[in-house]
């Protein structure tokens, strides 16, 4: 009954664990530094260029995690819908 017990537990940490990490955007296309990149393209800092170059920067991560959340979720409905039976 204890090992039982110890192994639930186990799997429930590794389960809450997989969770920490959801809120990083793991695409590696945004990844760099936001101002080195809009610096990179010659645009001087507090110019509205600058201002539309960050703002382009932050729609972009928001899309690359809405696209790992979507791909997450769509994993988990597929898991859920197709189980595997040995």
């Amino acid at each position: 009954m204890r090992r039982t017990s110890a192994l639930s537990c186990l799997v429930a940490a590794l389960a809450l664990s997989a969770c920490t990490h959801r809120g990083e955007v793991p695409s590696a296309g945004v990844a760099e530094d936001d101002d080195a990149f809009c610096r990179a393209n010659n645009v001087t800092v507090g110019s509205p260029e600058y201002v539309a170059c960050r703002k382009d920067r932050d729609v972009q991560h928001g899309n690359a995690a809405a696209r790992a959340d979507r791909a997450q979720r769509d994993l988990g409905e597929y898991m859920l819908n197709n189980p595997v039976r040995p």
